[in-house]
């Protein structure tokens, strides 16, 4: 044998020893790759249930925003309807209301004042000298 037969023959077993580790390499990346396959299709299994149990929520949570839209509608009309009759209430009852206020303390005021001045000349000087006993 020559140096370039020998040359050859280690070459083909380089390359020989190359082919099984990339066959190596392939089988484990199949594996791999057939193991994400099985993650993958348990997860799409899986995956249908939550979504259909979400579209359930979605459409529970829809009626309910619904019927909160409709409280919120009588909530709105119930405040203007209150600004209302509150304004309709200030413009009946508020003059009057006003005006027998001021009368009621005015009336108040001038009987205190009027008490006052009786107590006052029951305590002073000239009331005694004057009249004595009531």
């Amino acid at each position: 044998m020559s140096a370039g037969q020998i040359a050859a023959l280690i070459a083909a077993g380089a390359f020989v020893l190359l082919v099984l580790f990339l066959v190596i390499a392939l089988v484990k990346l199949g594996r791999t790759l057939d193991e994400a396959t099985i993650a993958i299709r348990k997860a799409h299994e899986n995956t249908d249930p939550i979504l259909t149990g979400a579209n359930e929520t979605i459409t529970h949570v829809n009626t309910q925003l619904e019927r909160v839209d409709g409280i919120t509608a009588n909530a709105a009309s119930v405040s203007g309807n209150v600004s209302a009759l509150s304004s309709v209430f200030t413009a009946t009852l508020g003059g009057p209301l006003v005006k027998t206020a001021a009368l009621s303390y005015g009336i108040s005021k001038a009987l205190r004042a009027r008490r006052r001045k009786a107590e006052e000349g029951k305590h002073s000087r000239r009331a005694k000298k004057k009249g004595g006993r009531r």
